[in-house]
């Protein structure tokens, strides 16, 4: 089977929206109110650096996804790229389309100029971490979330 990139088109609204709630499902996390519409607006705002990417089988079947932005890296004193979300659904995992979804990103990046590509999974993600090593170890830092609600 054979897998392509694309961006996302307004038409592949229901299939990215039902992969995203897979995601969701995936890290155990509630949508947010108005959580798809949202992110959907950000995608398609030109004022927005925010995209996504699709991976593709040779049916045509929408399979995959990475979400990512530009975020000011102040370690570096430069523009990076942040790769906010990654997913495959998972009878199509081990085909080479996560690996596929980064490179892309990771293509953009250097067209672009960015000093890197970063991003961040649970702990527990053993599948994904066996991809993402093979990209650089990771690092040694700790992520915090503290709601402000």
């Amino acid at each position: 089977m054979t897998v392509s990139i694309r961006r996302l088109e307004e038409a592949d609204r229901n299939r990215w929206q039902d992969l995203f709630l897979d995601y969701f499902e995936f890290y155990e996390v509630t949508v947010p109110d108005n959580g798809f519409d949202q992110v959907w607006r950000w995608i398609f705002d030109p004022h927005n650096d925010f995209w996504c990417n699709l991976a593709v089988n040779d049916d045509g079947r929408i399979i995959g996804f990475a979400h990512y932005q530009l975020w000011h890296s102040t370690l570096t004193a430069s523009m990076a790229c942040y790769l906010a979300d990654l997913f495959v659904e998972p009878p199509a995992r081990g085909i080479g389309a996560g690996r596929l979804l980064i490179d892309s990103v990771m293509t953009f990046a250097r067209d672009e100029g960015l000093s890197s590509v970063d991003w961040l999974t649970q702990d527990n993600n053993y599948a994904g971490r066996q991809l993402y090593d093979s990209y650089q170890p990771k690092s040694d830092f700790i992520f915090y979330t503290v709601p402000t609600g």
